[in-house]
């Protein structure tokens, strides 16, 4: 398979504190992967890296063999990373639909004279990206709620809101960054199902941080555990259940 995203050696330093040491990692196209540790472990300093939130202190990420290291998180996300957070980041008081639109404007080019006028060119425009968004909101399964204003959603349709948003920008890769945080296990296992559905329809490559080791288990093909700011393990699922490393860090004993 072809190389999507490198990390290599990885760190981050805040005022002298290693958040993250050394995280070296290879991300294929088409693919799942988790990356897992206890709290502290450097996760989310991780996908802020990858993302753009964050310039590494040192090492470099690259993006298709270019070097995107120290890009501002708009440009990375042209480039094709997006990525959702532990909180989530919706606007609120709009509607859903709305919500994705927003994230499918990504690529457009503005012209305010045209929006001024509705020239055909622009009422076309608007066309095509209220379809894309209710074809995300369709593959996020709430394409019925696309009228309804977002902070009154329960809070498992507001994971698959969040998710459609960053699917309508055209992404590459996909940063998810506790998706099943909050949902009860019947939710839980629908949204497994659908980024699987989501992978293999756009051909996508996820990098998903999970605490729900079902998730993660059942919908990754390869997994980074980390821990105190560096990988401890890598491999597949079932290697990564029996290392001892992993054992450890998460139940605080050797095996």
């Amino acid at each position: 398979m072809a190389i999507l995203l490198e990390a290599q050696h990885c760190q981050m330093t805040f005022r002298g504190l290693q958040a993250v040491k050394d995280f070296t990692a290879t991300i294929e196209q088409g693919r799942i992967y988790g990356l897992i540790g206890t709290n502290g472990a450097g996760k989310t300093t991780v996908i802020n890296m990858l993302s753009g939130v964050l310039t590494p202190t040192g090492g470099k990420i690259l993006l298709e063999g270019r070097d995107i290291t120290g890009l501002r998180p708009d440009q990375v996300a042209r480039l094709g990373i997006v990525r959702t957070y532990q909180n989530l980041r919706l606007f609120q008081k709009m509607t859903v639909l709305e919500n994705v639109i927003i994230g499918a404007q990504m690529h457009e080019k503005s012209n305010v004279v045209a929006g001024i006028l509705g020239t055909p060119a622009y009422r076309r425009s608007e066309r095509h990206l209220k379809e894309k968004s209710m074809e995300m909101l369709g593959l996020m399964g709430i394409e019925d709620h696309a009228g309804v204003i977002a902070g009154s959603l329960p809070y498992g349709l507001q994971r698959r809101l969040e998710i459609a948003r960053i699917l309508a920008a055209d992404p590459k890769l996909l940063l998810l960054d506790e998706p099943a945080a909050g949902m009860n296990p019947q939710e839980s296992l629908e949204l497994v199902d659908r980024i699987r559905h989501i992978r293999d329809k756009f051909d996508l490559t996820v990098l998903l941080i999970e605490h729900d080791m079902k998730v993660i288990m059942s919908l990754c093909q390869y997994i980074y555990a980390m821990a105190t700011g560096e990988i401890i393990a890598q491999g597949v699922p079932e290697e990564i259940r029996a290392d001892p490393k992993v054992i450890q860090a998460y139940l605080g004993r050797a095996v």
